[in-house]
């Protein structure tokens, strides 16, 4: 301690070095008792805690001991676990395991047994009810012991001998009970068919009878059972809709669809006391197909005499479905689910088909078919035949528009189709005054057409002004008169038929009808090239008929669209309605046969001039002679020609054609005679005389009128058509001239000679008709 003292006196002296020696001592005195009073409290607070300190060493001394103590205890505790209670608790184990396998078996025996005995009360239920002929009670039994004997099959592991046994009593008793109704079903609904198997004809039908036995009297009350047992004893077998399939399927062979085929059948009912009969009477029909109306009450008194006396029969329980999903059915309701969608297609194809009219004023009147359509659905659907949501007949019925168009436009295209595929020659003569004849059209619609119908009045109105100007010919634009297939003109008149028709049809439809005239065209430029290919090749006369069928289409195509313009839908009116765009393809299909034709012709006649050995030595009576037959070939083959188109082309195509055609043997029989190196006089004269031969005679082939004196004008125009016909005379000059007439006919390049002939082609001529002298000479000289 007199450390610290001394350092704090010394601390003390250090900061207070000017105190005196007296006032140290005191400070130092006062220091010192701070000091012992300062030791004083440490001591007491180290006595203080050390006396709480004591009490809680000894508690944690008690408890080190009583933890040891326990301890001891849970060892001697496991020691006696592990030695004698453990080994108690395992045998326990094992007893009670033991016991819980031997009750698991002892509940399985016993639900086996419970099983056996439901299966075996199930069967003499069965058995009871089966002889009471109670088939519902039966039926409903059956099925317990069928359910019991799933139960015992489904138990893994645990296998009898006996339900092999009881499996085949099952399915003995089921087929029992399934005779038994079948036997009582073929009682009840008992079909007389005819002997062959032919079932359809008319005869055969008329052979047909069902006899539905569900009027038992009171006396077989008893002994038979109603109808709705048997029935309802097949519902719960499952067996229903198999029987009910047979019976639906001979209800549409022979009575339904029967119904719907001819008209002439009509059903006839007798009740007696204990059967009701269904049969059939013919009556001469009233037309080929059946009116809807008549069809559809033929059909509802059948469903109502099978509703009244067969199948208004509730199931107690539902096919294949339960009962809480599907509620309950009827019999009515499963035989119309079976049977309905080929009776609809059956009514669809062979009733309404035909009943949708073929003309739009007839539409009204579909009014009634309709309505009779909606009546026979609502008659099904309260004898619960048909289902709510079943209107695929109704829904044709009402799209009669639609099926109008449709119908109409394919009775088009196949009167269409066979007026292309008849006989191109049966032919009508087209005059410019020619027109098709058609009902007036109606006035124009008001609305939409309004403004296209003031503009059209102010159209007449400026024309009305230029009356007093110079006017066309009223046949300016008119065909010429030719001949056409009688066949085409029907077609033509066809196509405005059916636009007249488009006019008072609904949109749609006209639409429809419209672009069925367009697909008739092109249906046209399709097939008739085709199918009558070989004719238009081998016959002269028919590619003629065929050439006009073209133009005449074409004629009527530049116009067509225009005629019905303002009358057809507003769509159409916009300027889709033309046909304008299918001439050019006509009259190049036209002219494309005719000058194929041509181009035969043309080859028959170089083929038959070829054989005239280039008409050179006519000397030799040979050569003149096949010369000369060859002429007479030519000239026949364009006499001929001239009969079978005479009277069928245009005259300014007949003259045209056959001008082409004389034109051609012409310049081939010039060509062959300018290229002949030497001709004496003898062959100059004979090759004159087979060119006069040719200039007398060619004219003639222009006949293109019956009337020989009214051709006379066209045999006079031959230089017009005939383009080398100048050429050939001045040729037949040169052959008789001498060669002053030559060089006069030249006149310095200036003559008629000139015109036709090239100076090089006259001095050839002029070197192979006389010889070689001063004065030729001098005549080549000028040529030139």
């Amino acid at each position: 301690m007199a450390a610290p003292g001394g350092s704090l006196v010394a601390a003390v002296l250090a900061h207070s070095g000017h105190l005196d020696k007296e006032d140290l001592g005191t400070r130092i005195g006062r220091l010192s008792r701070r000091v012992e009073d300062l030791k004083g409290e440490v001591c007491n607070m180290i006595n203080k805690k050390y006396n709480e300190f004591l009490p809680s060493l000894q508690s944690a001394e008690e408890l080190v001991a009583q933890v040891e103590r326990l301890s001891s205890s849970i060892d001697l505790l496991k020691a006696g676990i592990e030695n004698e209670v453990q080994r108690d608790l395992n045998v326990a184990v094992a007893e009670f395991t033991e016991l819980k396998q031997q009750l698991e078996r002892d509940s399985l025996v016993l639900s086996v047994l419970k099983k056996l005995q439901e299966f075996d009360v199930a069967i003499k239920e069965y058995n009871t009810a089966l002889l009471e002929k109670k088939y519902v009670a039966a039926a409903q039994q059956l099925q317990k012991a069928r359910s019991s004997l799933k139960a015992l099959e489904c138990r893994k592991g645990f296998e009898l001998k006996i339900l092999r046994a009881l499996s085949t009593e099952l399915t003995v008793q089921t087929q029992n009970i399934l005779y038994h109704l079948g036997e009582e079903w073929q009682k009840l609904a008992v079909w007389k068919l005819p002997p062959s198997k032919e079932s359809s004809s008319l005869e055969a039908v008329l052979h047909s009878e069902l006899h539905l036995h569900t009027v038992p009297t009171k006396e077989e009350e008893v002994a038979s059972p109603p109808v709705a047992s048997v029935l309802q004893a097949f519902a719960v077998l499952g067996e229903l809709q198999a029987k009910l399939k047979i019976f639906g399927q001979l209800l549409l062979k022979y009575i339904l669809k029967p119904l719907v085929s001819y008209p002439s059948l009509q059903p006839l009912t007798e009740e007696q006391p204990d059967v009701f009969i269904l049969r059939f009477q013919s009556k001469r029909p009233g037309s080929d197909h059946c009116s809807p109306v008549e069809v559809f009450e033929k059909i509802k008194l059948v469903f109502e005499v099978l509703h009244k006396y067969l199948l208004n029969v509730p199931l107690e329980q539902p096919v294949g479905q339960a009962e809480e999903e599907e509620g309950r059915l009827t019999l009515a309701e499963l035989l119309g689910d079976m049977i309905w969608e080929e009776l609809s297609d059956c009514l669809i194809q062979n009733c309404l088909v035909n009943s949708i009219p073929t003309k739009s004023s007839k539409l009204e009147q579909y009014i009634e078919v309709i309505k009779s359509t909606e009546e026979f659905e609502k008659a099904l659907k309260e004898m619960k035949f048909l289902k709510g949501d079943m209107t695929d007949l109704l829904k044709y019925a009402r799209n009669v528009n639609s099926h109008f168009a449709n119908k109409k436009c394919q009775e088009v295209i196949v009167a269409a189709r066979n007026l292309m595929t008849s006989e191109i020659h049966n032919t009508v003569k087209i005059t410019p005054d020619s027109c098709i004849t058609l009902p007036k059209l109606p006035d124009l619609r008001a609305g939409d057409h309004l403004s296209t119908q003031r503009a059209s009045e102010c159209l007449h109105a400026g024309v009305v002004t230029l009356e007093a100007e110079p006017k066309l010919s009223q046949y300016t634009f008119a065909l010429p008169t030719c001949r056409i297939s009688a066949s085409v003109q029907q077609l033509m008149e066809l196509a405005y038929q059916t636009l007249l028709e488009a006019t008072a049809s609904t949109d749609q439809c006209c639409l429809q009808l419209f672009y069925s005239v367009r697909n008739i065209f092109q249906l046209f430029y399709d097939v008739v090239p085709t199918y009558h290919r070989e004719s238009l090749q081998k016959f002269p006369q028919l590619a003629a008929i065929h050439h006009n069928n073209c133009m005449y289409i074409a004629h009527h195509l530049l116009t067509l669209g225009h005629q019905f313009h303002y009358h057809l839908t507003s769509v159409l009116c916009q300027g889709a309605a033309t046909f304008v765009d299918m001439v050019p393809g006509f009259r190049r299909l036209g002219m494309e046969c005719f000058l194929a034709q041509m181009r035969v012709q043309k080859g028959e006649i170089l083929e038959r001039l070829s054989s005239a050995r280039n008409f050179s030595n006519m000397d030799d009576e040979e050569n003149y002679s096949a010369a000369n037959k060859a002429i007479r070939q030519v000239l026949h083959q364009l006499k001929r020609l001239g009969k079978v188109w005479q009277d069928v082309l245009p005259v300014n195509v007949y003259c045209k054609a056959m001008g082409t055609l004389l034109n051609t043997a012409l310049s081939e029989i010039a060509t062959r005679i300018a290229a002949l190196e030497d001709i004496s006089a003898e062959d100059a004269d004979r090759l004159y005389s087979l060119c006069r031969t040719m200039v007398e005679e060619g004219p003639q082939v222009f006949t293109p009128l019956p009337e020989d004196d009214r051709n006379k004008k066209y045999q006079e125009e031959v230089p017009i058509y005939v383009h080398k016909w100048m050429t050939f005379k001045e040729l037949m000059i040169i052959l008789q001239a001498n060669l002053q007439e030559i060089v006069d006919q030249w006149a310095d390049g200036k003559g008629p000679l000139a015109a036709e002939f090239s100076a090089a082609e006259v001095k050839s001529l002029i070197r192979a008709l006389f010889q070689n002298t001063e004065r030729r000479a001098a005549a080549l000289a000028k040529i030139k």
